[in-house]
């Protein structure tokens, strides 16, 4: 009897463990990834001083910015979690996420204090970033120092789903936002709102945060005072452990990133920029594929107490390199078919003078794009139209070749602002007359839609997700002492994350802006995931069931 009370207090308290580590971790998610779901709106309220264009990647770069400093975030905070504790670094991580996220909600945009708007949503992330930076290495390491032999893969997959449940309530918020105050109020002020409800988030998982018990394998090892002193000194200073954390960016977390991102943010962006799907009905579709893959992360993490972390984290980097083409052309003849079906019979080709063809990215919004090239490559762009460039004779003006219908750009550089607008508008009709007498539609028709296909490919990516994701936590627990665990489980996750893939959007935008081909993109990922999967196979050791302690 006395057994078997204390086997249920253990579970119960394992429960307790899981829960609330996995609780507060799903609002920190939340938080972050609220901005990468509202990114075109922000683009609208925090950068209209420059080009459409410019905008969008500079949003994606404010985005990304709450990834670039968050290897510094497990730096400052990983140094504090060997020192002060798991538990205190948690507490300290989400007051900073959460009061950061909420004055997001709050402030001014760039009509109301210019330039300054931008300055200020950026320092936000950078908060943000450093917040994150700290959390994930604490939550793993605290799950893991928990969990019975040969269940740790297992708990630290209840970590893993913290992520993708994240976003998923963010997309649920914004879809109920939406949906009740309309799209008119939520591009005008109600996106906000998502934003402002994190304060209520933040008391919660303050609350259930308080709850917890520090970490018994931290209590023993500074009852024994084998606990560093530095401990970001010896992760790095000595090369037996940066060799490790060499091996377990390059070998497990840089392809996994890439996946992650891949299969829920750029797809995200891909269904609402690339192919022009209703920005509700993608987080719809998005989260139904979320809903339905969120449960593989467990399976997969006790899956890796059977067979391995390496296998699972492998064949999903080595799958999704293989496979992404082809399910993004089946996305694309899934959820726009009208475009898919213009695209192969009626192909747009920009025919031009390379010199006069410019990256449109312009960082202070001084530069005009007004050759033609620069026309004919902007109104393509905006209209989510594909297309591959021919190079013209020198000196030449730019022709769009719709099918077999060529519609002439025009140099706007010799125009006033106000002439060449309104040539650009008349020539971006004759442009639009010619693409929808092709077939091109303006945006995607939900009617034409095979909603449960575009649901199963996404859900296929998550798949993908769930598989490097699941075990990961546990495999990079496994590879550094515990004296050192926090710091250096923490550096090769967060460069990962927050480096290989926090810029994926960024960087697979800026491609696809480059080139015109709106699949061009996907080749940083799958080079990514490529050379995880040699580097995994050929150095990484299979650390499973490994002794923790």
């Amino acid at each position: 009897m006395v057994a078997a009370a204390t086997a249920v207090g253990e579970a119960r308290n394992d429960r307790l463990i899981i829960g609330a580590a996995s609780a507060g971790t799903v609002f920190e998610w939340y938080d972050f990834y609220l901005y990468g779901s509202l990114a075109s709106f922000i683009t609208g309220h925090f950068f209209s001083g420059v080009n459409e264009t410019t905008g969008y990647i500079f949003a994606l770069l404010a985005f990304a910015a709450g990834f670039a400093v968050r290897p510094f975030g497990a730096r400052v905070v990983g140094l504090l979690g060997g020192l002060w504790g798991r538990k205190n670094t948690f507490l300290v991580t989400m007051l900073l996420m959460g009061l950061s996220t909420f004055c997001v909600g709050l402030l001014p945009d760039y009509k109301t204090i210019g330039v300054a708007a931008p300055v200020a949503l950026i320092t936000l992330r950078l908060i943000q970033g450093l917040a994150l930076g700290g959390e994930y290495g604490g939550a793993a390491t605290y799950v893991a120092e928990h969990a019975p032999d040969g269940k740790r893969g297992l708990y630290t997959s209840w970590i893993q789903t913290t992520a993708t449940l994240g976003l998923f309530l963010s997309l649920i918020v914004i879809i109920l936002v939406r949906t009740n105050l309309g799209e008119e109020a939520f591009k005008a002020w109600a996106w906000r709102v998502p934003f402002l409800v994190s304060i209520v988030l933040l008391g919660v998982s303050m609350w259930i945060r308080l709850k917890l018990n520090e970490s018994p394998v931290f209590q023993k090892m500074v009852a024994e005072g084998r606990n560093s002193k530095k401990p970001l000194a010896e992760a790095l200073g000595q090369w037996s452990n940066l060799k490790l954390v060499i091996l377990a960016l390059v070998g497990l977390t840089a392809g996994q990133a890439v996946v992650w991102y891949t299969g829920q943010f750029y797809a995200l962006f891909f269904l609402e920029k690339m192919l022009k799907v209703d920005g509700v009905l993608t987080n719809e579709l998005v989260a139904w594929a979320l809903l339905l893959g969120t449960p593989f992360f467990v399976v997969f993490g006790w899956l890796s107490d059977k067979v391995g972390r390496k296998p699972i984290i492998m064949a999903g980097c080595l799958l999704a390199a293989l496979t992404y083409f082809p399910i993004f052309k089946a996305i694309t003849a899934t959820a726009n078919p009208a475009l898919a079906a213009a695209s192969a019979s009626a192909p747009v080709t920009v025919i031009a003078d390379p010199a006069e063809c410019s990256f449109q990215f312009d960082p202070v919004g001084k530069k005009a794009f007004t050759s033609s090239c620069d026309v004919a490559k902007s109104a393509l762009a905006n209209a989510g139209v594909s297309y591959a460039n021919q190079a013209a004779r020198p000196g030449s003006v730019a022709v769009v070749k719709v099918g077999e219908v060529a519609v002439p750009s025009f140099s706007g550089g010799s125009l006033d602002k106000k002439a060449f607008a309104e040539a650009k508008t008349a020539w971006g009709k004759q442009l639009g007359a010619a693409l929808k007498a092709a077939g091109y539609p303006a945006k995607a028709e939900p009617a034409k839609m095979n909603k449960p296909a575009v649901v199963g490919l996404l859900f296929l990516l998550v798949i993908y997700v769930t598989m490097v994701y699941g075990p990961v936590a546990a495999a990079l627990v496994e590879m550094f002492p515990a004296r050192i665990r926090y710091t250096s489980m923490s550096l090769p996750y967060h460069i990962g994350n927050g480096w290989f893939g926090g810029f994926l959007p960024t960087t697979a935008f800026a491609m696809v802006a480059a080139t015109g081909d709106i699949y061009y993109g996907l080749w940083y990922p799958i080079v990514v995931a490529a050379i995880t999967v040699v580097v995994g196979l050929a150095f990484v050791r299979e650390m499973k069931g490994a002794p923790i302690d």
